[in-house]
């Protein structure tokens, strides 16, 4: 079977998506929008660096939305509009296609997100009789799948540890960096993902799917994080850090089950391999870890690289996941999924 696909977005991970779309034998590109008025009118192999598909992007959104399609892939940047793309893509669930997104990273597990953002999702399901899935690298496989498939060969689970170690020096989203992440700014500034709150909702539902697959009750959620300067002046080649300025966070959000961290998301970030050396270190490129403490013990460490020339290889895992996960998400009945609802999502079709 063929499904009928349109792309929502062209950033980072849209592009990679779009890519990913074209090439997929099982799926069929259909439309795709776009939000400049330059990118309008385009046509989508050209907006990702493949041959002409014949499907031209536009930002007429009632027009994409009319067409015949069985899956949106939403990737639009919602970190400082989560209420906006709740909006938008219940406006598409509504509209009888499903969605696949990576946009509201709360919603990898829907039980985590509040009613308020939840419902309009849960609503928009049942009237367009279609599912939703979030997912991605982190938050999303390499958090939720992975440290599963670990855990189930396990007696005993004492703690779980799950972590995403990466030096950010080519991660070219200016906005997320410097303004939501804080690079780049005063140790003692407090940028919107340390506001306290913003972790456990970004991260939380990876600890709440977690808990779940492990049949545990998280009590409580709990942040901490440190703060590296920059010894020097690092010049990334799309802005800047001033010596003396944040160039290095470290960054838990922990899942108290009997008092006790057991479940915890940390994140080591940094934009100079140098920096902070007494704290943990990947093995290779960056990538993703996960240490399973009990009975037996893991540490599985996954590093993810390209080619030159391939691109962000988080981004188009990141990609990749969705739009793999396309099928299966159209297959499901109606509702919001998360990796418990899931059956296992291989690379289908991806061996050319």
């Amino acid at each position: 079977m063929t499904y009928r696909v349109i792309q929502w977005s062209t950033g980072n991970v849209g592009t990679a998506a779009l890519r990913c779309i074209i090439r997929d034998p099982e799926l069929e590109l259909v439309g795709v929008w776009v939000h400049s008025a330059e990118k309008a009118g385009r046509d989508a192999g050209e907006l990702c660096g493949l041959p002409p598909t014949g499907v031209l992007a536009t930002n007429d959104a009632d027009a994409l939305l009319a067409l015949d399609a069985d899956c949106v892939s939403y990737t639009a940047t919602a970190d400082l509009r989560p209420m906006d793309a709740i909006t938008d893509m219940a406006r598409v669930l509504r509209s009888g296609k499903n969605v696949v997104s990576s946009s509201v990273v709360a919603a990898i597990f829907p039980p985590h997100l509040e009613p308020s953002m939840r419902k309009p999702l849960e609503d928009a399901c049942a009237e367009g009789g279609v599912s939703f899935f979030t997912s991605g690298i982190d938050p999303g496989w390499a958090n939720d799948a992975l440290p599963l498939l670990l855990t189930g060969t396990c007696e005993e689970v004492e703690v779980l540890r799950v972590m995403e170690i990466v030096n950010y020096k080519h991660y070219e989203q200016p906005t997320v960096l410097f303004e939501t992440m804080g690079f780049g700014q005063a140790l003692d500034s407090k940028p919107l993902l340390l506001i306290p709150g913003v972790l456990s909702f970004a991260w939380g539902g990876v600890i709440k799917v977690l808990a779940a697959g492990l049949g545990v009750e998280v009590e409580e959620l709990r942040e901490v994080h440190e703060r590296r300067p920059a010894p020097d002046k690092i010049d990334l080649g799309f802005g800047v850090i001033e010596e003396g300025t944040t160039a290095a966070m470290r960054f838990e959000v922990q899942g108290i089950v009997g008092g006790e961290p057991r479940i915890i998301l940390e994140h080591v970030t940094r934009l100079d391999d140098a920096l902070c050396p007494d704290w943990p270190q990947p093995v290779g490129a960056g990538g993703y870890r996960v240490v399973v403490t009990g009975t037996p013990s893991y540490q599985c460490d996954v590093q993810m690289t390209a080619r030159p020339g391939q691109g962000d290889p988080g981004v188009i895992g990141t990609a990749g996941r969705l739009v793999n996960a396309i099928p299966v998400v159209c297959a499901a009945p109606p509702g919001l999924l998360s990796v418990l609802d899931m059956p296992l999502v291989t690379g289908q079709g991806v061996m050319r």
